[in-house]
């Protein structure tokens, strides 16, 4: 991947910014160490002149992309203006069947003037359970968050997230927070996905009341459901299902709403988006329904497909160009 003298730049800055620490921090970004370090050298003795590529780029390469290709990533960009170069990347090539990588995404939106904003996302602090989960239904996590209601006061959103897949199962905006309000979550995803008594998963919360209450541990051990919870003042262990209620809240409250139904609306919206249409770069990049409907491996296949079939087409092309006349059993072997 070669990045523009601008884009390495961007990179520094992040490393620096970031409380994750310089190999973290690298390893998040997919940065070696030793390039990371050379561009540093290069950025302190000579600034961002010294980022410049000494090689020349004004050769055509083989796998350049095809202008009526860079023409689609626009299209699509200018279409879909809320997501992302890694998210458009997975979505050309699981609607239009053309592989194109993040990081050509990003030139192409970038040398158009539709992308201010560095490429890249930093998470501000780990964000997963010490102990990963293999397969879905494995563990829950649950918690509340909260919306005011112009008019109603303040009601309480319950979410239910499966650990493995980000699957939304459930949620309900309640009236209060209370561990009735938990119990008649976890009822209503049980019953919605139909798991048996020795199905049943471990549900992970932090310690609020609701939560240790004994009312609450009475009715999960009753439905064979173990509950854990995560380290006092460490939200970081239900670092999924707290990064999700930051996204969902980050859209829902745009709006005002002035009735609970409004607001209900508005989440129903976001969770069939979330659950169904965003990439998760966590789940290499397939979204949540995918994985809890075990359909993700046969995403990733046909990707690879596409991904070979687009680099092949882009070097028979590129062979054609120079002048090259070459028969099926030669091309076969590109």
């Amino acid at each position: 991947m070669r990045l523009t003298a601008a884009e390495k730049q961007e990179i520094i800055w992040m490393v620096e910014r970031s409380d994750l620490g310089v190999n973290r921090t690298l390893q998040e970004i997919g940065v070696p160490k030793s390039t990371y370090y050379k561009w540093y050298k290069a950025y302190t003795e000579n600034g961002q002149l010294g980022l410049e590529s000494k090689s020349p780029g004004s050769r055509r390469q083989w796998n350049t992309i095809p202008q009526e290709e860079k023409n689609l990533v626009v299209s699509v960009a200018l279409e879909f203006t809320e997501l992302s170069p890694r998210e458009l990347s997975c979505k050309l090539s699981d609607e239009k069947n053309v592989f194109i990588s993040e990081s050509s995404v990003y030139r192409i939106l970038k040398a158009k003037g539709l992308i201010t904003s560095p490429a890249h996302i930093l998470l501000a602090a780990g964000n997963e359970f010490s102990k990963k989960t293999m397969f879905v239904h494995e563990m829950w996590q649950t918690d509340f968050t909260y919306f005011k209601i112009l008019g109603w006061g303040w009601y309480y959103l319950s979410t239910i997230l499966d650990d493995y897949s980000r699957y939304i199962v459930h949620w309900e905006l309640c009236s209060t927070m209370k561990a009735e309000d938990v119990q008649s979550t976890v009822q209503s995803a049980i019953k919605k996905t139909g798991l048996k008594k020795w199905q049943r998963p471990i549900l992970l919360s932090d310690n609020g009341s609701c939560y240790v209450s004994g009312e609450l541990k009475e009715y999960l051990h009753a439905m064979n459901i173990k509950p854990i919870h995560g380290r006092v003042a460490h939200p970081q262990t239900q670092g999924k299902i707290e990064r999700y209620h930051r996204s969902m809240k980050n859209v829902v409250k745009l709006d005002n709403y002035f009735h609970p139904d409004e607001l209900k609306e508005a989440i129903r919206e976001f969770v069939d988006y979330y659950n169904n249409q965003r990439y998760h770069e966590s789940l290499d990049n397939v979204t949540p329904a995918d994985v809890y409907y075990g359909r993700k491996e046969e995403i990733l296949m046909e990707r690879e497909r596409i991904k070979k079939a687009s680099m092949r087409k882009r070097r028979q092309l590129f062979l054609q160009q120079k002048g090259l006349i070459l028969n099926n059993e030669t091309l076969s072997k590109y």
